[in-house]
């Protein structure tokens, strides 16, 4: 039997920390031959990691993860990095490389059987995508995990109802082109039909999976001394607006002004374009000098379970938006393989998920009073009433967010038995 090959179209894959490079290395163990075509790593902060710069290395091979599958090749176009993520360099990073890397096309070395975009934002990282599946009669799949463009305005705040109008239609185009779709639930499903026209069959609902080592306890005896005595509240992940991270901040502090609050602590582990402002937050509200806020800076994946083992709760929050709420986060399936009571500050689908489960308590988006009441609540559970609500967490991630049967379902809508390979 013939080998199966796909490109996949990312802007941002190994080193940088996004779930595609356990997909990959998922479709590789599977026997799938994989390419990939990136930018340059300089996710979250605009700065080159080390080891690379705008000029390159250009192409490089990643070893595949067991024996007898060839090494994924990876071709890297340039950027303009979101040096500062103020809004004009986030704009100039998200028109910059899906342009650039047009010109690198021509060094990717196919046949293919499938392009597979992963559609993190801009929805403009899909145009080298379309243009390769248009060249070379390949099926272009796009996962659409950031809806364009209302993702856009959380984080640039685009006011112009012209400009709204404009980036909406382009969105439009870029979905419409693709010749598939994965949703991740049904709410931004039914959105991506009404606005594409297609028929249900081309547009696929399939969370994002968890990494198996997030069900894996990593005690860590230095961590756990050096938080003990407090209630430890953690969130793991990237600062954005999107996240309404101050949302969170300012209900830390209305909750530890009442009785029994002041053993509440909030572990920050992550980094992004609203660190500074946040910090900033939480300094004005005495947080950071009180120890109540700890910004823990960014970690590898593979670490995120020493802060949540040693989490009491684990805090997942959007900003007040209907689109936002069209899907779950993928950190609340990590934060139920975790096997921790949840605090979620948010609407639509993913307050759904933790409500149905019964593994933890919801507020709505933005609710300060409502976030900070549930701050109290679950700090005065029992031991043992935290750790049953911590189990029903684990039982939705065991039935709902497994990594080997999501990543079955996506590879075979990527690459059906029908799919014929283009010579």
């Amino acid at each position: 039997m013939k080998q199966r090959r796909v490109l996949v179209v990312t802007q941002h894959y190994w080193p940088e920390n996004f779930r595609i490079n356990d997909l990959v290395e998922g479709f590789t163990a599977d026997g799938i031959a994989v390419d990939v075509l990136c930018g340059l790593p300089n996710y979250p902060k605009g700065e080159w990691y080390p080891g690379y710069r705008y000029t390159g290395p250009r192409y490089e091979e990643r070893p595949a993860p067991r024996a007898g599958v060839p090494p994924v090749r990876v071709w890297r176009a340039g950027e303009i990095p979101r040096r500062g993520n103020s809004g004009p360099m986030i704009f100039l990073n998200y028109v910059s490389w899906p342009l650039f890397a047009l010109f690198s096309l021509g060094r990717v070395k196919g046949p293919y059987d499938a392009v597979f975009c992963y559609n993190t934002s801009p929805v403009l990282m899909a145009l080298p995508a379309l243009v390769y599946g248009r060249l070379h009669h390949v099926p272009v799949t796009t996962y659409v995990l950031d809806l364009w463009p209302e993702n856009l305005y959380s984080v640039l705040p685009v006011k112009s109802r012209l400009w709204q109008g404009v980036a909406r239609r382009v969105s439009d185009w870029y979905y419409r082109r693709a010749g598939r779709l994965i949703a991740m639930s049904g709410s931004l499903q039914k959105r991506l039909l009404e606005r594409t026209g297609k028929p249900e069959g081309d547009v696929a609902v399939i969370p994002q999976y968890c990494e198996d080592f997030y069900a894996v306890p990593q005690p860590d005896a230095g961590l756990a001394a050096q938080y003990a005595g407090g209630f430890n509240l953690v969130f793991t992940g990237n600062f954005s607006p999107a996240q309404s991270l101050d949302t969170v901040l300012r209900a830390l502090a209305l909750a530890r002004k009442e009785a029994g609050g002041q053993t509440l602590r909030l572990l920050l582990v992550g980094d992004g374009m609203s660190r500074a402002s946040l910090k900033a937050l939480a300094e004005e509200l005495g947080l950071v000098q009180s120890g109540a806020a700890v910004f823990c800076g960014s970690v590898p994946p593979e670490q995120v379970p020493r802060y949540t083992t040693l989490a009491d709760a684990l805090v997942v929050s959007l900003n007040a938006s209907e689109d936002l709420g069209l899907t779950v986060p993928a950190k609340l399936a990590s934060y139920m393989a975790a096997a921790k009571p949840i605090l979620a500050s948010m609407d639509g689908e993913g307050r759904a998920a933790v409500e149905q489960a019964g593994c933890g308590l919801a507020s709505a988006a933005c609710d300060v009073r409502g976030l900070a009441g549930n701050m109290l609540s679950l700090c005065r559970l029992t031991a043992d009433e935290r750790a049953a609500l911590g189990q029903k967490a684990f039982a939705c991630y065991q039935s709902r967010y497994r990594r080997a049967e999501l990543l079955r379902q996506l590879e075979d809508f990527l690459l059906p038995p029908t799919t014929p390979t283009e010579e």
